[in-house]
């Protein structure tokens, strides 16, 4: 007879999906703090355990009313071993993200996403906590997906170096060099990890389902597409190209946008991010048992970088975008999210337009803006 090492004691058990004690992460973040809103507003408990470091927090928020806050490293055994007691389910929103400055960055993607994941896992396991809703990307996809009309689908490598000099943005078939045609990119796409920060969150999903896997838990990575929305970080090697705009726009230049502009990407409001988590979170007795699964997490509407820009200037009443031709080498050209199993299983989609959503993001930014 095999015995599970990690089994635990039992799980503690929720009277129902209502009023959940839920150990969210991150609580303290741009999404984990909508998170936290949501779960407020569905009846649940959040306890939020966040470093509060000051690269994400310049000034951290107060606690909401009804939130209990414990500020420290998700790589802390001790405090996510006291965090986690009484808890029947975990929201892992804590992690760096973006792309950081440069591969010096390796350690510390490394160390607070896969190192901390795990410490967190492990911590669960030995709690009896089974349900666990992980903080994905869509990052871990590389390129989106295309197809070529020659050779249907395709998955073209990484750009070359003296392509994107010379301002060949366009990936092109592997097989033949022809034009491809960018599409929406499934769950069941392969996965393939084109920078550090995408290779940690791919990392974490194997983490997860590993775990879900020994303890018989019931795991769902929301693969988050571009998140934007009202508490966006600004300013930082680790913000948003969203916020870099806004924050352009608030001082009165122009927003840089690279390469041509028209990379497409899914841009999708935090409000719905966070709905989503809930909504997943509620959902987990009904996932399979030992297993992690993967749902996009995106508006389904795929809108260019340079579009989102001259939205943003639109709104904000400011200078049009500048287009560069400047590139970052790890960036992918189009990734857009098929959200339809999201939508199918859990009944989920995102309720906030492109146009208003912008707006409202852009506005924010304004009034926000120091003075002079």
């Amino acid at each position: 007879m095999t015995r599970r090492p990690e089994s635990g004691p039992e799980p503690a058990v929720a009277p129902s999906v209502t009023g959940m004690r839920v150990l969210v992460t991150g609580g303290a973040g741009f999404i984990g703090s909508q998170v936290v809103e949501a779960l407020l507003a569905h009846g649940h408990e959040p306890v939020v355990l966040d470093a509060l470091l000051p690269s994400a927090h310049p000034a951290p928020p107060p606690p909401r009313p009804g939130e209990r806050r414990i500020v420290a490293d998700v790589r802390d055994r001790t405090a996510v071993d006291a965090a986690l007691r009484g808890v029947h389910a975990v929201c892992h929103q804590a992690a760096m993200v973006g792309l950081g400055k440069d591969f010096a960055d390796a350690p510390d993607y490394v160390g607070c996403n896969d190192l901390g994941t795990a410490v967190l896992l492990a911590a669960m396991a030995a709690a009896g906590v089974r349900k666990l809703v992980l903080a994905g990307s869509m990052v871990v996809y590389g390129e989106g997906r295309y197809s070529c009309a020659r050779h249907g689908v395709v998955r073209p490598g990484p750009r070359a170096v003296a392509e994107l000099d010379a301002g060949r943005f366009e990936p092109r078939c592997p097989d033949c060099g022809a034009e491809l045609r960018p599409g929406m990119v499934g769950e069941d796409a392969p996965t393939d990890p084109r920078n550090v920060y995408a290779a940690t969150k791919l990392t974490q999903e194997h983490l997860a389902a590993s775990w879900a896997r020994a303890t018989g838990g019931r795991a769902v990575a929301l693969r988050y597409h571009n998140v934007y929305g009202p508490g966006m970080p600004r300013d930082t090697p680790y913000a948003g190209v969203a916020s870099f705009f806004r924050s352009a726009l608030a001082r009165g230049e122009s927003p840089t946008v690279y390469e041509d502009g028209g990379q497409r990407r899914d841009f999708v409001h935090v409000r719905d991010v966070a709905t989503a988590n809930v909504v997943a979170l509620e959902a987990l007795p009904d996932r399979p048992a030992g297993a992690l699964t993967a749902y996009n997490t995106g508006s389904g509407v795929p809108h260019t970088v340079g579009e989102m820009a001259r939205t943003l200037a639109a709104a904000c009443g400011g200078p049009a975008p500048v287009v560069t031709g400047e590139y970052r080498l790890g960036d992918v050209r189009h990734i857009t999210a098929s959200s339809h199993r999201i939508a199918e299983d859990l009944g989920w989609r995102a309720a906030t337009g492109f146009a208003a959503g912008m707006t409202e993001f852009a506005r924010e930014g304004m009034r926000a803006a120091p003075a002079g």
